[in-house]
């Protein structure tokens, strides 16, 4: 499984943490008008909140000294009034946040699935589903949360650090002062902490990917496992990738609710000292009782958005490392298409349109002619998979490919369409570098009938129109039929509205495939690429496969990667391949006559690996 292999947590170093939070703050542009609202509110909400505390002291001094009813019942209402403005902005502030969060979250999977799409063949390979899929819901899912959560709670503890230190100096600065070192020491514990928590949580992240996606591949691969009798040695695996999530998640876990009670018990001091030294000036006739009242409610109103900051540090730093991941996925480049060669109906014609000098341009009509020069590929620089790979496919002729496991049929083909650029040499499509062909294109003109098909949930007649989405009705049953799977799906209970479960698994494998010949067939493709498709059906269903994979071939360039000698014998030529080259060519007859490799493949000698 080349490139997919489930591997444990790596220990990460920590990534710019500034640049990622501007990077996701700049989402927010999206949606100023819910962002510059919800912000307003917090504030005034945070405001609101500063003044309540603030109106403790005449109410208090009021008591304690002359009491004045009017007075106090003015004071009473205005407090009445601030209560309902903190519940009021808090809930239409918090509203605003939440929708700015879902909408932000919106736009990044939006952004990411779209950039997938865009992502070469090459970029699969070295990912695993499971890890990409633990990249769409859980990552986005805690970045989501947090966004709800956090990010209203960053603003509000903000202004109301800022706003309540402005009237604590105002009341008295030498308090402040004392309060101010308290808060210095919880800031340094709450820094150390956080940069323990915020490590453990990446490497939490990093084993929740690799367990995820060892939980889908054992999933989607639950036959293989059971006949080979793997149970034990899955559940073996399993554990030890749930091992290493439990010591991540218990790393980061630790330190998350270390700083509660450090927290807690640091702001008990706080207001122990301050009470103590507010009681003396009090005593020395320097500070009203009110005030003092009031002082000591802003020393825990202080206090209380960094202990809640605090208390969210393992989610903040679960989606800072989800968000990281994400970033990651959304710089990977993309597909590069320069292609300038594209597809156009003239003359009644499918014809390529070729750029020409002086802004002029060439029709080359689209007949299916291949050509492959001096060819050489590797999927990693240091690793060669084809060598001067030369041959030429003339318009409807069928080429197959005989070799090893390994040795570069399937490549050929991929390298055709394009999901893989070539090292060096050419390939030419109609006499045109297909390097300057649109992908686009390019792949309008081919269709691929593989040994593992791929169906999706939808109906039969939807799967059958993947191959060309403007198909009609009429053009999905003359289709279905040409692949021999009209049969079959008339007698289904909706027939060509049946509905397929993922990947077809309410059909037999014989069914699946004669759906995805009707697929290929659908798309009426001038190159057609086979990768034998009837070595794991009973022979009646063989026999349907085989005269609609017939049927299908006629008058298209085919390639076929052969596993059965039996089923290219009718080829125009058969190329045998081994270690990256073509070590024979010719159609069956000469390379029986030659007595080389072909001829002991047929006669037993030796055997394809």
């Amino acid at each position: 499984m080349k490139g997919n292999e489930m591997k444990g947590p790596k220990q990460l170093k920590p990534q710019d943490t500034k640049k990622t939070l501007l990077r996701l703050f700049s989402y927010f542009k999206f949606n100023k008008i819910l962002l510059i609202s919800g912000i307003l509110f917090i504030i005034l909400s945070s405001v609101a909140e500063i003044g309540i505390n603030a109106m403790l002291s005449p109410v208090i001094d009021t008591l304690v000294g002359d009491f004045n009813s009017n007075r106090f019942i003015m004071y009473l209402a205005i407090m009445g009034i601030l209560v309902l403005a903190i519940a009021l902005s808090q809930y239409i502030g918090n509203l605003f946040m939440a929708k700015l969060a879902q909408k932000t979250v919106h736009k990044i999977r939006e952004e990411m699935f779209s950039h997938m799409e865009k992502l070469p063949v090459s970029y699969f390979d070295k990912h695993s589903h499971g890890e990409l899929m633990s990249t769409f819901t859980n990552d986005v899912d805690m970045l989501n949360q947090s966004l709800e959560q956090s990010v209203s709670q960053v603003l509000i503890s903000i202004v109301t650090v800022v706003g309540t230190f402005a009237m604590m100096l105002i009341l008295s600065p030498i308090m402040t002062i004392a309060v101010a070192v308290m808060l210095a020491l919880m800031l340094l514990v709450v820094k150390n902490i956080g940069q323990k928590s915020s490590k453990n949580f990446r490497n939490q992240q990093t084993a929740i990917a690799g367990m995820n996606g060892y939980i889908e591949e054992m999933m989607s691969g639950q036959k293989v496992v059971k006949v080979f009798n793997y149970e034990d040695r899955a559940i073996e695996s399993f554990n030890e990738k749930n091992e290493e999530l439990r010591k991540a998640s218990t790393q980061a876990s630790t330190f998350g609710v270390m700083l509660m009670p450090i927290m807690g018990n640091l702001s008990f001091v706080k207001y122990a000292v301050i009470s103590m030294l507010g009681a003396y000036l009090v005593m020395k006739s320097r500070f009203s009782i009110g005030n003092l009242a009031s002082f000591l409610q802003y020393t825990r109103t202080i206090s209380r958005p960094i202990t809640q900051v605090s208390n969210q540090l393992n989610t903040l730093f679960a989606a800072l490392a989800g968000a990281e991941r994400i970033f990651k996925v959304l710089d990977e480049k993309i597909e590069v298409d320069n292609g300038d060669v594209t597809l156009v109906n003239e003359l009644k014609d499918l014809h390529w349109r070729v750029p020409t000098t002086g802004g002029k341009f060439e029709l080359v009509p689209l007949k299916g002619d291949i050509t492959f020069k001096d060819v050489d590929f590797g999927y990693a620089p240091d690793k060669q998979v084809l060598k001067k790979v030369n041959l030429y496919a003339k318009p409807g002729q069928k080429i197959a490919f005989v070799g090893s496991t390994g040795a570069g049929k399937t490549t050929i083909t991929n390298l055709i369409n394009r999901f893989y650029e070539i090292n060096d040499g050419s390939i030419l499509y109609d006499g045109i570098d297909i390097k300057r062909i649109n992908k686009f294109d390019l792949r309008s003109t081919m269709s691929i009938v593989l040994q593992d098909v791929h169906l999706f949930e939808g109906t039969v007649a939807d799967n059958i129109r993947y191959g060309r989405l403007e198909a009609t009705d009429e053009e999905v049953k003359a289709a279905a039929k040409l692949a021999n799977a009209h049969y079959f799906i008339k007698h289904l209970p909706e027939g060509y509205n049946t509905i397929l479960t993922a990947d077809g698994q309410n059909l037999s494998q014989g069914e699946r495939q004669l759906l995805s010949i009707a697929r290929a067939a659908v798309a009426d493709p001038t190159i057609l690429i086979l990768d034998e498709a009837t070595s794991s059906v009973d022979t009646r269903t063989e026999k349907l496969i085989s005269e609609g994979m017939d049927k299908l071939m006629s008058g298209r360039t085919t390639f076929v990667i052969a596993h059965r000698l039996s089923t290219v014998r009718d080829s125009n030529a058969i190329m045998v391949l081994e270690q990256g080259e073509i070590i024979e060519r010719g159609d069956h007859d000469e390379l029986m006559n030659q007595k080389g490799r072909y001829y002991s493949l047929n006669a037993g000698v030796v055997e394809l690996e």
